[in-house]
């Protein structure tokens, strides 16, 4: 059986090196299945892979995609947890760019999606949401009216991250450069939206009234990953996990002596690496109940069929959008046409 497949066979300038080739899928095994591809999004990440920057990467020929969503078509004999019809989450780091794939152990690599969780919304849980999860989880205990503060607010991950605190009753401090973003960020749930910017040490200490802000979740580095740490509570904890200005972080010998200030970083790759299949699960679990609950929402832009590519590499590669760029079946597409 043949799929069109995004197929890249050298890294560069994204819209450059994807092409659109048939692949012969593998037969079906007896623990496998076959995951027909509905809706899976292009990523920053994603760009970085085709530009050759991303630690991860495919072997060449290989099939970008990080994460997707699809449906049961087929299953082997021993495939026991997931049936024909059911929408499941493509395994991490697939290739999910192609029109369906032959998953070699279907019950542990293709976590279930309830029907209730639309499946572009389900397509887009593996990475952004199940990173800011997992760092205002992981590197603090928080409890209700807690403090943390984010830069890059407006990204992808720092909208989840309002969302989730929200749900979860933690408050937010958010700074974004743009300000027409504050009232934006205030409708979805920020608690404090302020300009990124050396006057903003007074306006943080005003929001929280002097409550302590213990993490910290940084996606800029360089002087606006100092602000955060400046912000921070003593034993508060300082978590890197993208570096849009490419400015390093300083650290001053101050903040380590007289805080006492943790600096950590997160990977969402290097977590599936080393999380129990149990963890996995249940972190699944909870994205989509809050998904289901209408507390977990990413908006969509635009969904392109496989065969656009190009054109599809370059609107996701556009800042300011007004939501992710999606490549989806036909039925997907449907929903999101600019016509409809």
């Amino acid at each position: 059986m043949n799929v069109s497949a995004i197929v890249i066979h050298e890294f560069g300038a994204p819209a450059e090196v994807v092409r659109v080739e048939s692949l012969e899928l593998p037969p079906l095994a007896a623990a496998s299945a076959r995951v027909r591809m509905l809706a899976t999004p292009i990523n920053p990440a994603d760009l970085n892979v085709l530009e050759g920057k991303y630690p991860i990467r495919p072997a060449l020929p290989g099939v970008p995609g990080v994460e997707g969503a699809g449906v049961v078509e087929e299953i082997g004999a021993d495939v026991k947890k997931i049936r024909v019809g059911d929408h499941v989450l493509l395994p991490h780091a697939l290739g999910a760019w192609r029109e369906a794939a032959v998953v070699a152990d279907a019950d542990e690599a293709l976590p279930m999606v309830p029907s209730e969780v639309p499946v572009e919304q389900a397509a887009m849980l593996r990475i952004n949401p199940a990173t800011a999860l997992r760092m205002l989880r992981d590197f603090a205990h928080l409890g209700a009216g807690d403090f943390v503060i984010q830069n890059a607010a407006n990204s992808a991950v720092g909208r989840l991250v309002i969302q989730i605190a929200k749900a979860h009753q933690w408050r937010t401090i958010n700074l974004v450069r743009r300000p027409e973003l504050i009232d934006e960020l205030r409708a979805l749930g920020g608690d404090a939206v302020l300009l990124d910017n050396d006057e903003v040490k007074d306006q943080i200490a005003a929001a929280t009234g002097g409550a302590p802000v213990r993490l910290a979740l940084n996606a800029v580095g360089g002087d606006s990953a100092l602000r955060l740490a400046n912000a921070l509570s003593p034993g508060g904890t300082h978590v890197t996990f993208g570096a849009m200005s490419r400015q390093p972080l300083r650290i001053p010998n101050g903040l380590l002596i007289f805080k006492d200030l943790r600096w950590r970083g997160f990977w969402i790759s290097q977590w599936y690496r080393e999380a129990a299949p149990e963890a996995v699960s249940a972190m699944f679990e909870e994205l989509c109940a809050l998904t289901k609950r209408g507390l977990l929402h990413t908006p969509v832009e635009r969904v392109y069929p496989l065969s656009e590519a190009v054109t599809a590499v370059k609107h996701a590669a556009q800042s300011q959008r007004a939501g992710k760029i999606l490549f989806g079946a036909p039925e997907i597409i449907a929903q999101f046409s600019p016509h409809s």
